[in-house]
């Protein structure tokens, strides 16, 4: 923006500002704002013309971007400022604003996007099972001597290679369990038969590069999980609404595709957002990037993760970040060309329906939604829920089928590559 205002427009805006600077200044004979103006001007005109620049310059910034309705998104970086005393006032400011954001017209098939749908199957019913024995399972002290899956209760203490203890590198009543990494192999080996008591030394990898260090194990105590059995003495423990075993495994399968069935929809809706913002691939400003890569390190440093290097989780996140500028900037755009909102009584009828819901914690339904921040946050996701509804409309859905075997296949290879 290059602006120009005249001398006209300046005068009684400079001479306030005269009055101002003569307050600060000091000069013998004179008291302070009782300088002549004829005296100030041939003695710190210089002065005077740089003090009106600097307090005023902003005001005639916002006042032209007011006239002409534009909203920055960032602060105003001013260059090639000119004036003197009786002339006009010219310079030039650079910012960013929004860009422009064209929406496609609306119509069916707009947009292809891969709707996801999970098929469990009866693994996932035994792993829910035994799940619940596990949690179930009680937990007995062992003395004939610990085998794989038992749990060790011991002191680490570092030794050098000599064996000699490294003082300050104890580590007091840690767990074991023996067959998982990094107790297994060999240690796996040294850790079976131990009782109260015994010493083994053991080696561990000490940091992420994988450097092994020597610990020499104390045993404390064994303990071993006794599992109940699967049958229907455990349900009316897990679930005293479930008639037996049988209704049990059909409840559990019910509650595993509504779980499944939630994931795929938010992972559909994810879709159609990727999908959207690649088709429409608005600029992103190089100012809202950076302002949430550096609220994103913020984030990340507040959750201790501070060394990080600054530079490699910026190009990280990067991505990330660029899409959910992009998202921002279209899904105000269709507010706008929508007139999507939320009034107060949907609101209010949502925070009933939550409470409904959750008979049990009415109570702390309504004090949750008596902060304003937590009814904006409802607020937010109704209306994006508004604007997802709108979108389904236009989307050409593909539907992609995927088998919960699969998943937990890919689950253990990646466990097995590290």
């Amino acid at each position: 923006m290059s602006l120009k205002i005249p001398w006209k427009d300046l005068e009684p805006d400079f001479n306030v500002s005269m009055k101002q600077f003569s307050k600060k200044i000091k000069l013998p004979g004179f008291r302070a704002g009782k300088i002549p103006r004829k005296v100030l001007m041939s003695k710190f005109l210089t002065s005077i013309e740089a003090d009106f620049i600097e307090s005023s310059i902003n005001k005639y910034y916002l006042n032209a971007l007011k006239e002409e309705q534009i909203y920055p998104i960032n602060k105003g970086s001013i260059s090639d400022v000119k004036f003197k005393f009786e002339n006009d006032l010219e310079f030039k400011v650079e910012f960013e604003i929004e860009p422009d954001i064209k929406l496609p017209k609306w119509k069916n098939n707009l947009f292809p996007v891969e709707k996801p749908s999970y098929v469990s199957d009866e693994e996932d019913v035994k792993m829910a099972l035994e799940e619940a024995q596990r949690n179930n399972a009680e937990i007995k002290s062992i003395d004939d001597g610990s085998k794989k899956d038992d749990f060790i209760i011991c002191d680490l203490q570092e030794v050098d290679t000599s064996g000699v203890p490294i003082i300050g590198k104890k580590l007091e009543t840690r767990y074991v369990r023996i067959g998982q990494p990094p107790f297994d192999g060999n240690n796996q080996k040294k850790l079976t038969g131990l009782k109260q008591n015994d010493k083994v030394v053991i080696d561990v990898p000490i940091n992420e590069s994988g450097d092994l260090g020597r610990f020499e194990l104390t045993v404390k105590n064994v303990e071993r999980q006794i599992l109940p059995k699967i049958d229907n003495k455990l349900v009316k423990i897990v679930d005293p609404e479930s008639k037996n075993l049988s209704d049990y495994k059909k409840r559990i399968k019910v509650r595993i595709d509504e779980s499944y069935q939630k994931k795929a929809d938010e992972i559909f809706e994810n879709n159609i957002i990727d999908a959207l913002v690649k088709k429409i691939d608005p600029i992103c400003p190089s100012s809202m990037l950076d302002s949430y890569l550096s609220n994103i390190l913020e984030d990340l440093e507040k959750n201790g993760n501070n060394q990080l290097d600054p530079k490699k989780a910026k190009q990280t996140y990067k991505p990330i970040a660029e899409k959910n500028i992009k998202w921002y900037l279209i899904r105000n755009a269709l507010l706008k060309e929508q007139g999507f909102k939320i009034e107060s009584k949907e609101l209010e009828s949502e925070i009933k329906k939550l409470k409904s819901q959750n008979k049990s914690q009415t109570s702390d339904v309504e004090k949750h939604f008596q902060k304003n921040e937590n009814k904006k946050k409802l607020q937010d996701s109704m209306l994006e829920r508004k604007i997802i509804d709108f979108l389904l409309q236009y989307v050409k859905a593909k539907d992609v089928k995927i088998l919960t075997k699969d998943l937990r296949k890919n689950a253990t290879q990646r466990v097995q590559n590290g």
